[in-house]
């Protein structure tokens, strides 16, 4: 029976609870405006979310709880949990827009690539702690570290799930940089990882390649492929500097802002509080991001500080490509916004992401 260290309390980062209960809080607050129906207090999906936010809370402190020492030794039998979890999808997964991402659990279903994000970051962070060379990575020496990222972002390309491959991908060569790497193995990486590019337009199903081609050109297709991208930048724009007011976007009213709760919460928040709105939202999220740093950098050993800083590339990549793709900056590849898109396997992923870094920020103290 594991027993909890009261110490901790005294010990908590309450900098970065706070932080995650702050945007926590907004983003129940835009899933409530963005599913809003006129004489309903609260829409299924706003009930959902709350009960993910409770459930993610629960998550978060079991994460917190357990030593992160212990978390370093379990670490490829949880690894090894999420890849058996990736496999029974295409078995028993349920399919829900064009793809079989989800298992059923009974009263809820969870999306077993949203928890291998932690899975990966935990092994390659084991790896990257118990093997650390003092000139940094040869690229032979990254051909492991490589093949646990392949598998799982295969696994999950093949549902189709293109965003969460990509910030797999993404945690893997940010990891791989904040570990240590030399500068000629990571040009060669960077160049093998560009003639691969090819082969993933190949493996494309043509919706997503119409969304890549949509993105170049939006106005090529603006009722079809385009028609997301299009709306969401003038739901934004709409927003202008101060904003419509709660509850008060038309954009959002009048539904012409497709998958508004989900990808495009975003613009839901910018178009009811405006330029000045979205700058406290991003000024959140950067001061969440730096105390994730400064946690890492405080960190007493090199599992931990891996662990801190992976947990902050997990947030800092979803938060740039979901506004990018809010903007039109790029292209839409269904990568939720930490904290806020509605979403539970997402939420519950990223809240016991964040119970790890606390974990590590509050036992630095105790060891």
């Amino acid at each position: 029976m594991l027993k909890f260290d009261r110490r901790l309390i005294s010990h908590l980062d309450w900098l970065l609870l706070l932080l995650t209960l702050m945007l926590l809080g907004i983003g129940v607050m835009a899933v409530y405006s963005a599913t809003y129906q006129s004489g309903h207090r609260l829409s299924p999906w706003a009930t959902r979310q709350l009960s993910w936010a409770a459930l993610g809370l629960i998550g978060m402190f079991a994460a917190f709880a357990i030593d992160y020492r212990r978390l370093e030794n379990w670490a490829y039998v949880l690894y090894g949990l999420s890849l058996v979890l990736l496999v029974l999808v295409p078995v028993l997964g349920s399919s829900g827009g064009g793809a079989r991402r989800w298992i059923g659990l009974g009263f809820f279903s969870v999306q077993p690539s949203e928890l291998a994000k932690v899975t990966l970051l935990l092994v390659l962070a084991r790896d990257f702690h118990r093997y650390a060379p003092p000139q940094g990575y040869s690229l032979r020496e990254l051909i492991y570290p490589a093949i646990l990222v392949a598998i799982p972002a295969g696994l999950v390309l093949a549902e189709p799930n293109l965003g969460t491959a990509m910030v797999l991908g993404l945690l893997f060569v940010s990891l791989v940089f904040a570990a240590g790497v030399r500068l000629r193995s990571f040009t060669l990486a960077a160049l093998a990882g560009g003639g691969v590019l090819p082969l993933l337009w190949h493996h494309m199903k043509p919706y997503q390649k119409q969304r890549v081609l949509s993105f170049l050109n939006p106005d090529s297709d603006p009722l079809g492929a385009g028609y997301h991208m299009i709306q969401s930048k003038i739901t934004v724009g709409s927003g202008m500097l101060w904003g419509k007011g709660f509850l008060q976007g038309t954009q959002n009213r009048l539904d012409f802002l497709p998958e508004k709760h989900t990808d495009f919460v975003f613009a839901v928040v910018a178009e009811e509080w405006g330029f000045i709105g979205t700058l406290v939202l991003l000024a959140l999220y950067c001061a969440l991001l730096m105390r994730l740093l400064v946690i890492a950098g405080k960190a007493r050993d090199r599992f931990s500080a891996l662990v801190a800083v992976g947990v902050a590339i997990i947030v800092f990549w979803q938060l740039l490509i979901n506004i990018g793709m809010n903007l039109g900056m790029l292209p839409v590849v269904g990568v939720p916004l930490p904290l806020l898109s509605y979403g539970g396997s997402s939420l519950l992923t990223v809240l016991i992401a964040l119970g790890l870094a606390l974990n590590v920020s509050t036992r630095r103290l105790l060891f």
